[in-house]
């Protein structure tokens, strides 16, 4: 079976992970602070906190801006739930703005009109989560201006995008957003077997990070109330959580991030080939916007029912029997039963549906060889023409 995902792992990463393991530390050591930095070295943001997930980074991200009950977060209806659900997890109201029907990505156009009919009813989001589906980022900068018009604070949920551009700037730089958060989970672009991080420019932010990783709880004499009683002395001054990263997940991730270009360069040869090899398919391959440089974490393409006999469930599941592992990402998550029942229906978000109707993710990952790649276009090829 060809996967539609998988992790490369050299013996260079199992020699950091078992260098951990015969260490002193194996939690709460020096790989973790490590690991941000290369992060931050990477990004080029100010601050870096590493968690257990990247569900976990979306959580601390909306607690670190103050998100509660009586606000609202939107974001788009094509992710994974932990997109939406971190705002729930802070007894938020969620609402979605629908996508564009090219990039896929929250569409600004949309946002825009949600956001003056929003005005008058005074429903404005507290925060818009942006996600970089595919690895593709969204256009950020006219985000941000509406942000600066509107007030809402912004997340990127860039789990698909690292080693990913816009505007030849590195997507986790926050230069258009408050917070950048990753994700490191394996079918990833790099990989600390479960993980997350949390970018930031904001010192104040990157503190309250840090804070709601670690149960609340404070060793740094500034954050206290009064003076430690002594050098064993800490504080909670926080609800917070354990997100903590462990020391072997992060030794992982150090020896990943240091092959980040060679992994997103082997996956844009991997597209170069998906294009040209299904150019005459009656599929719609995927569209990459001049401002975006993308991570490539999937490759979606759309197919053309009108032109092919079959449905999108026919055609995924004869690829599944020829032994190709092909995925949908993502079903819409207003249609899913748990947001149903807080009023969302089919047809609220009509382009998002259309992607759902059409999208399959093919195999895409570094190690993923030009002949099972072959086999995944020849079959693929035969499937929609017989």
């Amino acid at each position: 079976m060809i996967p539609y995902g998988k992790q490369d792992i050299s013996q260079d990463d199992i020699d950091a992970v078992v260098d951990v393991l015969q260490s002193d530390f194996l939690t709460q050591g020096p790989k973790v602070p490590e690991f941000e930095s290369a992060i931050c070295q990477h990004t080029g943001s100010q601050y870096a906190t590493a968690t257990n997930s990247a569900t976990s980074a979306l959580h601390i991200a909306c607690l670190a801006l103050g998100l509660g009950k009586g606000d609202w977060l939107w974001t788009s209806p094509i992710t994974f739930v932990a997109s939406a659900n971190c705002g729930l997890y802070c007894d938020a109201e969620v609402d979605f703005v629908d996508i564009d029907p090219k990039t896929y990505n929250l569409c600004p156009e949309a946002l825009e009109r949600k956001l003056k009919k929003a005005k008058t009813e005074n429903k404005l989001p507290k925060i818009v989560i942006p996600v970089h589906l595919c690895g593709q980022s969204c256009d950020m900068q006219a985000i941000r201006k509406l942000s600066d018009e509107y007030g809402f604070k912004i997340i990127e949920d860039a789990s698909h995008a690292i080693g990913g551009k816009y505007q030849d700037t590195a997507v986790g730089s926050c230069q258009y957003s408050d917070i950048t958060v990753f994700s490191f989970h394996p079918v990833k672009i790099v990989t600390t077997a479960e993980g997350g991080a949390a970018t930031t420019n904001c010192s104040k932010i990157h503190e309250k990070l840090e804070l709601f990783r670690s149960h609340g709880v404070t060793r740094k004499p500034e954050l206290m109330t009064h003076a430690p009683d002594g050098p064993w002395y800490y504080q909670q001054v926080e609800l917070g959580y354990n997100y903590r990263m462990t020391e072997l997940q992060a030794a992982l991730g150090i020896s990943q991030i240091t092959r980040l270009e060679e992994f997103v360069n082997q996956r844009h040869k991997l597209a170069m080939r998906y294009n040209d090899k299904l150019a005459n398919l009656p599929v719609t391959l995927p569209f990459q916007h001049p401002d975006s440089y993308s991570g490539l974490h999937l490759f979606v393409i759309r197919l053309q029912l009108e032109d092919i006999s079959k449905d999108r469930k026919t055609v995924f599941t004869e690829l599944r029997e020829s032994g190709i592992a092909v995925n949908v990402h993502y079903i819409p998550v207003h249609l899913q039963p748990y947001y149903q029942q807080k009023g969302f229906n089919a047809g609220d978000y009509p382009h998002a549906e259309q992607y759902y109707a059409e999208a399959i993710s093919l195999p895409m990952f570094p190690l993923l060889s030009d002949s099972d790649q072959d086999i995944v276009c020849s079959t693929l090829s035969n499937i929609l023409t017989s």
